[in-house]
């Protein structure tokens, strides 16, 4: 690399870091950078670049489905129907091995599917089983462990928010990354369940049976509550799989129909109602301030030259695709120790995208990957943020619940080099939807 170019990037990434370690929002440092970077190493006038850069990206009228999505997860966590899922489930599950641990998996799979968020997931799921879990004396380990795995799965399964802004940054269909994130969602779902029947086999005592007995009769009852779940799966993932209708009128589509189930399930008041709008935009007021933020870091290191000359170094290792997989894969790992997700992905795609697309690999693919990567940030210290969501849920120490979740931390990774092994498990599904 340039001694130059090498100079300018310490700078820059030593500003980030010192930042970040100064506990300064991730979205305010990635401000901070840029204009750091633009005033010390360019002519251009960085105050005129920042507001412009900023514009650029809340321009996008694909950014609307952003809040939808979040403001349908914030009413169906307030209005019960969660509750109501867990119940309808535990008929059907309660006699297997691993017994009611396998609620963690299936209720964060159906919930992921309507909710769009990992922590959102973590916290709906968690309130409900873990009280029950120690009630039936089940293995407090394994219970906060799969807990911790299966929340990530918010945002693997659609409608995921870090797809949202992945496939606009990278300049992608919204609805095919959406598509391409089922089948590796559900694959990582049956490997978690598989590694809980499993656990229960080998040692039943992780969970000790109930005295409860349920009917074919209970069980087939005990669907109704499930509708409202698989009614919303149904119309969001469904318009947008046959074309009719764009991500964000699938996302107005479920906002409906989240309102209309709270409704009817006696839990829509006006108090309600304003705490679903208070955090929906509290937590999209987070999220576009990390976007921006990076929109304008992302212009400043494109001005620099930071991105071209950091591909170029990389490519110039003459690294086989799997080699540089394995070698990015690293970095995340580090960078999900340190930063969320959405910052992961922000700050990194200008830099990992081109590299990726060069060797090959098909840049919704890589969004799958980026975003498995992303779901492993979630359980590593010290940043993990569904680590801190089951430590307000449980008052465990962070450190017990990391190594609690370290098997679902393997198994995602055994996940993203089946996925990286045999890309068509992510890209089969986008191939042959409709698009509107």
């Amino acid at each position: 690399m340039d001694p130059e170019l090498l100079v300018m990037s310490l700078v820059v990434f030593g500003v980030l870091f010192i930042a970040l370690s100064a506990g300064i929002w991730v979205g305010f440092s990635l401000f901070i950078v840029g204009f750091v970077g633009m005033t010390l190493f360019s002519s251009l006038p960085a105050g005129n670049n920042m507001a412009s850069s900023a514009w650029a990206t809340i321009e996008k009228w694909e950014y609307v489905a952003l809040p939808l999505f979040i403001l349908m997860g914030e009413i169906l966590y307030r209005s019960g129907i969660s509750e109501k899922l867990f119940k309808a489930l535990v008929p059907w599950l309660y006699r297997l091995p691993g017994g009611l641990l396998l609620m963690n998996i299936v209720s964060c799979t159906l919930f992921a599917a309507v909710s769009g968020s990992s922590a959102a997931t973590t916290a709906t799921v968690g309130r409900i089983t873990l009280a029950e879990f120690d009630k039936l004396g089940y293995d407090r380990s394994l219970s906060m462990g799969s807990l911790a795995g299966a929340g990530t799965l918010g945002f693997l399964i659609p409608p995921s928010l870090i797809m949202i802004v992945y496939a606009i940054l990278a300049e992608v269909s919204i609805g095919k990354m959406f598509m391409a994130g089922i089948l590796p969602g559900l694959l990582l779902a049956a490997i978690y369940s598989a590694y809980i029947i499993y656990r229960g086999i080998r040692n039943p005592e992780i969970a000790p049976q109930s005295q409860d007995s349920y009917s074919w009769s209970d069980r087939l009852l005990g669907l109704k509550d499930l509708a409202p779940t698989l009614i919303l799966i149904l119309v969001v993932l469904g318009s947008i799989y046959g074309g009719f209708a764009t991500p964000t009128e699938a996302a107005a589509l479920g906002v409906f129909g989240a309102f209309v189930f709270a409704a009817l399930n006696r839990q829509m008041t006006m108090k309600i109602l304003f705490e679903c709008l208070i955090g929906a935009v509290k937590t999209n007021a987070m999220i576009m301030l990390i976007v921006v933020g990076a929109g304008f870091l992302s212009r400043v290191m494109g001005f620099l030259g930071i991105p071209a000359a950091i591909t170029l170094a990389i490519t110039q290792l003459n690294l086989s695709p799997y080699m540089l997989m394995l070698l990015l894969g690293g970095v995340y790992l580090v960078l999900g120790c340190l930063l969320d997700g959405f910052s992961i992905v922000v700050m990194t795609l200008p830099i990992a995208l081109p590299m990726v697309t060069a060797a090959g690999f098909d840049p919704i693919w890589f969004g799958i990957y980026l975003i498995l990567m992303v779901e492993v940030s979630q359980i590593t210290p010290p940043v993990g943020f569904n680590l801190f969501v089951i430590q307000g849920l449980t008052g465990e120490p962070i450190m017990n619940i990391a190594r609690y979740a370290l098997p679902f931390f393997f198994l995602m990774l055994l996940t993203t080099a089946i996925l990286t092994v045999f890309p068509q498990i992510a890209l089969y599904l986008p191939e042959l939807m409709v698009t509107k």
